[in-house]
């Protein structure tokens, strides 16, 4: 086996990880407090690794999570390219942030992929208008966001995945 052969399957894991927490039922009252995962793992790889998960990864990651959660197809897919783009932009300067403004900005970016989720929801007629409650998620994933950055993180670096 190469050196690092194993990275790929070490970003592949954490992303199955997060579909995994991403699907796993919740009571009907906690669905809205359900963390972003996939995003955030999203975040993260683009963050560390920008020349290995990128805007392509970000689309397909999408298009697994819009078949995984039954959305309309690309659903998903656009919220996270954008978050990828983004993310891809600011990547040299997120690595300088401190945890709390990384907490910020993931707050930003989840909140803006919730809003375009609801919207296209609403415009494709799978849901109707509702109140705002379903941006607590982007509230909660900035809240775990330093833990799990500090996860991958250790994660990463235990696999010397670069």
């Amino acid at each position: 086996m190469q050196p690092r052969a194993h990275a790929i399957w070490v970003i592949l894991l954490s992303f199955f990880v997060a579909y995994l927490l991403a699907i796993v039922p919740f009571p009907d009252w906690a669905m809205n407090y359900r963390p972003e995962w996939v995003p955030m793992v999203l975040i993260y790889w683009v963050m560390a690794l920008p020349y290995r998960v990128g805007i392509g990864s970000a689309w397909i990651v999408g298009i697994v999570l819009d078949v995984l959660e039954g959305s309309v197809l690309g659903l998903n897919a656009l919220g996270l390219v954008i978050i990828a783009y983004v993310t891809l932009n600011l990547h040299q300067r997120l690595r300088m942030f401190s945890a709390l403004q990384q907490a910020g900005l993931v707050f930003a970016m989840v909140g803006i992929n919730l809003m375009l989720s609801h919207w296209l929801e609403i415009v494709t007629s799978q849901t109707v208008a509702s109140n705002l409650l379903f941006l607590v998620a982007a509230l909660t994933s900035a809240i775990i966001w330093p833990s799990m950055f500090q996860l991958l993180r250790h994660i990463r670096r235990s696999f010397d995945v670069h």
